[in-house]
Protein backbone atom coordinates (compact mmCIF):
# COMPACT_ATOMS: atom_id res chain seq x y z
CA UNK A 1 0.00 0.00 0.00
CA UNK A 2 1.61 3.29 -1.01
CA UNK A 3 0.83 6.55 1.28
CA UNK A 4 1.14 8.64 -1.99
CA UNK A 5 4.12 11.01 0.02
CA UNK A 6 1.98 11.92 2.85
CA UNK A 7 4.10 13.98 5.25
CA UNK A 8 4.49 12.58 8.90
CA UNK A 9 6.41 14.31 11.70
CA UNK A 10 7.08 12.41 14.58
CA UNK A 11 7.81 13.61 17.98
CA UNK A 12 9.74 11.24 20.65
CA UNK A 13 12.35 11.78 23.04
CA UNK A 14 13.88 8.29 22.93
CA UNK A 15 16.08 8.36 19.58
CA UNK A 16 15.89 4.25 19.81
CA UNK A 17 12.02 4.36 19.66
CA UNK A 18 11.97 7.16 17.01
CA UNK A 19 14.21 5.26 14.77
CA UNK A 20 12.15 2.58 14.41
CA UNK A 21 9.07 4.38 14.04
CA UNK A 22 10.69 5.96 10.93
CA UNK A 23 12.14 3.08 9.42
CA UNK A 24 8.51 1.24 9.57
CA UNK A 25 6.65 4.48 7.83
CA UNK A 26 9.51 5.23 5.48
CA UNK A 27 9.13 1.56 4.49
CA UNK A 28 5.06 1.92 3.90
CA UNK A 29 6.47 4.98 1.54
CA UNK A 30 5.47 7.92 3.82
CA UNK A 31 7.74 10.94 4.06
CA UNK A 32 9.15 11.14 7.32
CA UNK A 33 10.66 13.59 9.55
CA UNK A 34 11.94 13.64 13.43
CA UNK A 35 12.12 15.50 16.15
CA UNK A 36 13.15 15.05 19.79
CA UNK A 37 11.19 17.69 22.37
CA UNK A 38 7.95 19.31 22.60
CA UNK A 39 9.12 22.88 21.39
CA UNK A 40 11.14 21.76 18.17
CA UNK A 41 7.79 19.75 17.04
CA UNK A 42 5.32 23.13 17.54
CA UNK A 43 8.08 24.79 15.27
CA UNK A 44 8.34 21.92 12.60
CA UNK A 45 4.49 21.52 12.68
CA UNK A 46 4.39 24.87 11.55
CA UNK A 47 7.09 25.38 9.05
CA UNK A 48 6.65 21.61 7.52
CA UNK A 49 2.61 21.80 7.69
CA UNK A 50 2.87 17.61 8.01
CA UNK A 51 -0.03 15.51 6.97
CA UNK A 52 -0.02 13.77 10.22
CA UNK A 53 1.54 14.23 13.43
CA UNK A 54 3.13 11.04 16.43
CA UNK A 55 3.18 12.52 19.39
CA UNK A 56 4.88 11.44 22.56
CA UNK A 57 3.04 12.09 25.24
CA UNK A 58 6.24 12.45 27.63
CA UNK A 59 9.16 14.79 26.13
CA UNK A 60 10.96 17.46 27.56
CA UNK A 61 10.70 21.10 27.18
CA UNK A 62 6.90 20.74 26.18
CA UNK A 63 5.07 17.30 26.70
CA UNK A 64 2.52 16.14 23.88
CA UNK A 65 -0.32 17.32 25.35
CA UNK A 66 0.66 20.95 25.47
CA UNK A 67 2.06 20.37 21.98
CA UNK A 68 -1.38 18.79 21.18
CA UNK A 69 -3.26 21.73 23.23
CA UNK A 70 -1.02 24.34 20.84
CA UNK A 71 -1.30 22.99 17.67
CA UNK A 72 -4.96 22.07 17.98
CA UNK A 73 -5.56 25.91 18.25
CA UNK A 74 -3.75 26.43 15.03
CA UNK A 75 -5.01 23.30 12.63
CA UNK A 76 -6.80 20.10 12.35
CA UNK A 77 -3.71 18.34 11.35
CA UNK A 78 -4.68 14.31 12.74
CA UNK A 79 -2.73 13.54 15.65
CA UNK A 80 -1.90 10.30 17.42
CA UNK A 81 -0.54 10.23 20.71
CA UNK A 82 2.29 7.54 21.89
CA UNK A 83 1.54 7.07 25.75
CA UNK A 84 2.77 4.95 28.50
CA UNK A 85 -0.55 5.94 30.25
CA UNK A 86 -3.28 4.00 30.04
CA UNK A 87 -5.77 5.41 32.34
CA UNK A 88 -9.39 6.15 30.85
CA UNK A 89 -8.54 9.81 32.42
CA UNK A 90 -6.10 10.48 30.69
CA UNK A 91 -6.42 9.26 27.28
CA UNK A 92 -9.87 11.17 27.54
CA UNK A 93 -7.54 14.34 28.58
CA UNK A 94 -5.75 13.66 25.51
CA UNK A 95 -9.10 13.50 23.47
CA UNK A 96 -10.46 17.07 24.83
CA UNK A 97 -7.29 18.66 24.03
CA UNK A 98 -7.69 17.41 20.22
CA UNK A 99 -5.81 14.44 19.67
CA UNK A 100 -7.67 12.03 16.95
CA UNK A 101 -6.33 8.69 18.55
CA UNK A 102 -3.92 7.07 21.04
CA UNK A 103 -1.48 3.79 21.46
CA UNK A 104 -0.09 2.84 24.39
CA UNK A 105 3.19 1.59 25.31
CA UNK A 106 4.56 -1.28 24.95
CA UNK A 107 2.87 -1.15 21.34
CA UNK A 108 3.41 -3.19 17.18
CA UNK A 109 4.61 -1.16 14.72
CA UNK A 110 2.66 -2.67 12.54
CA UNK A 111 -0.23 -1.62 14.78
CA UNK A 112 1.64 2.03 14.37
CA UNK A 113 1.62 2.04 10.74
CA UNK A 114 -2.33 1.06 10.37
CA UNK A 115 -3.52 3.50 12.56
CA UNK A 116 -1.95 6.51 10.32
CA UNK A 117 -2.94 4.44 7.33
CA UNK A 118 -7.04 5.02 9.22
CA UNK A 119 -5.78 8.46 10.12
CA UNK A 120 -5.21 9.67 7.04
CA UNK A 121 -7.57 7.84 5.42
CA UNK A 122 -10.10 9.64 7.40
CA UNK A 123 -8.62 12.76 6.98
CA UNK A 124 -8.47 12.59 2.93
CA UNK A 125 -4.45 13.06 2.85
CA UNK A 126 -4.16 9.12 1.16
CA UNK A 127 -6.70 10.08 -0.84
CA UNK A 128 -10.26 10.36 -2.08
CA UNK A 129 -13.24 8.11 -2.00
CA UNK A 130 -16.79 7.91 -2.24
CA UNK A 131 -19.42 9.96 -0.20
CA UNK A 132 -21.70 12.98 -0.69
CA UNK A 133 -23.39 16.18 1.38
CA UNK A 134 -25.95 15.40 3.74
CA UNK A 135 -28.02 18.09 5.44
CA UNK A 136 -29.81 17.96 8.54
CA UNK A 137 -31.52 21.50 9.40
CA UNK A 138 -29.20 24.10 8.99
CA UNK A 139 -26.31 21.37 9.36
CA UNK A 140 -24.24 20.15 6.14
CA UNK A 141 -21.74 16.93 6.29
CA UNK A 142 -19.99 17.12 2.83
CA UNK A 143 -17.98 13.52 2.97
CA UNK A 144 -16.50 14.81 -0.41
CA UNK A 145 -15.18 17.66 0.42
CA UNK A 146 -14.39 16.76 3.93
CA UNK A 147 -16.48 19.78 5.45
CA UNK A 148 -18.74 20.39 7.94
CA UNK A 149 -21.16 23.85 7.81
CA UNK A 150 -23.91 24.93 10.28
CA UNK A 151 -25.58 27.84 8.64
CA UNK A 152 -23.17 28.36 5.42
CA UNK A 153 -20.37 28.58 8.37
CA UNK A 154 -17.55 26.41 8.07
CA UNK A 155 -17.08 24.20 11.58
CA UNK A 156 -13.45 23.03 12.10
CA UNK A 157 -13.62 19.47 13.16
CA UNK A 158 -10.59 17.06 13.81
CA UNK A 159 -10.65 13.55 11.34
CA UNK A 160 -12.06 11.99 14.11
CA UNK A 161 -14.61 13.96 14.51
CA UNK A 162 -15.55 14.26 11.27
CA UNK A 163 -15.77 10.76 11.14
CA UNK A 164 -18.28 10.13 14.17
CA UNK A 165 -20.57 13.08 12.83
CA UNK A 166 -20.39 11.41 9.06
CA UNK A 167 -21.74 7.85 10.24
CA UNK A 168 -24.53 9.60 11.96
CA UNK A 169 -25.45 12.28 9.22
CA UNK A 170 -25.19 9.03 6.61
CA UNK A 171 -28.58 7.83 8.86
CA UNK A 172 -30.53 10.75 10.49
CA UNK A 173 -32.72 9.61 12.71
CA UNK A 174 -30.90 6.14 13.50
CA UNK A 175 -29.80 5.04 17.15
CA UNK A 176 -26.26 3.93 17.13
CA UNK A 177 -24.15 2.13 19.93
CA UNK A 178 -20.94 3.32 20.94
CA UNK A 179 -19.63 0.66 19.73
CA UNK A 180 -21.24 0.83 16.32
CA UNK A 181 -19.60 4.03 16.25
CA UNK A 182 -16.13 3.24 16.96
CA UNK A 183 -16.00 0.42 14.66
CA UNK A 184 -17.39 2.21 12.02
CA UNK A 185 -15.42 5.50 12.07
CA UNK A 186 -12.37 4.32 13.15
CA UNK A 187 -12.73 1.70 10.56
CA UNK A 188 -10.44 -1.32 12.35
CA UNK A 189 -10.19 -3.22 15.87
CA UNK A 190 -8.05 -1.12 18.01
CA UNK A 191 -8.01 -0.51 22.32
CA UNK A 192 -10.73 2.12 22.48
CA UNK A 193 -13.13 2.89 24.99
CA UNK A 194 -16.91 3.48 24.68
CA UNK A 195 -16.01 6.85 26.10
CA UNK A 196 -13.87 7.83 23.69
CA UNK A 197 -17.20 8.31 21.48
CA UNK A 198 -18.76 10.38 24.71
CA UNK A 199 -15.83 12.60 24.61
CA UNK A 200 -16.18 13.43 20.84
CA UNK A 201 -19.29 13.61 20.17
CA UNK A 202 -18.91 16.49 23.43
CA UNK A 203 -16.71 17.93 21.65
CA UNK A 204 -19.12 18.51 18.30
CA UNK A 205 -21.81 19.87 19.84
CA UNK A 206 -19.63 22.59 21.82
CA UNK A 207 -19.12 23.47 17.40
CA UNK A 208 -22.18 22.83 16.29
CA UNK A 209 -25.16 23.36 18.91
CA UNK A 210 -26.12 26.69 20.17
CA UNK A 211 -26.30 25.14 23.37
CA UNK A 212 -24.65 21.93 24.34
CA UNK A 213 -26.43 21.51 27.34
CA UNK A 214 -29.53 20.76 25.61
CA UNK A 215 -28.68 19.85 21.91
CA UNK A 216 -31.04 19.91 19.07
CA UNK A 217 -28.60 18.14 16.54
CA UNK A 218 -26.83 14.89 17.93
CA UNK A 219 -29.08 13.61 20.78
CA UNK A 220 -28.23 10.99 23.07
CA UNK A 221 -30.19 7.74 22.99
CA UNK A 222 -30.51 6.77 26.81
CA UNK A 223 -29.53 2.77 27.03
CA UNK A 224 -28.03 2.52 23.36
CA UNK A 225 -26.21 5.39 22.28
CA UNK A 226 -26.46 8.96 19.87
CA UNK A 227 -27.96 9.55 17.36
CA UNK A 228 -28.12 13.02 14.77
CA UNK A 229 -31.39 14.65 14.67
CA UNK A 230 -34.16 13.74 11.83
CA UNK A 231 -36.10 17.16 12.01
CA UNK A 232 -33.84 19.43 14.72
CA UNK A 233 -36.53 22.29 14.26
CA UNK A 234 -39.12 20.02 15.29
CA UNK A 235 -37.25 17.35 17.75
CA UNK A 236 -37.52 18.16 21.68
CA UNK A 237 -33.43 17.50 23.07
Amino acid sequence: MTAVSARVLVADDDPKQAHLIRSYLERDGYAVAVVHDGRAAIEQARQRQPDLLILDVMMPRVDGLDVCRVLRTESQVPILMLTARSTEDDLLLGLDLGADDFLTKPYSPRELVARVRALLRRAGAAGGGAGGCHRVGDLEVDTLRHEVRMTGALVECTPAEFSVLACLAEEPGRAFTRQALLTRAFGFDHYALDRTIDAHVMKLRRKLERNPAEPRYLLTVYGVGYKLAEDPDGTAP
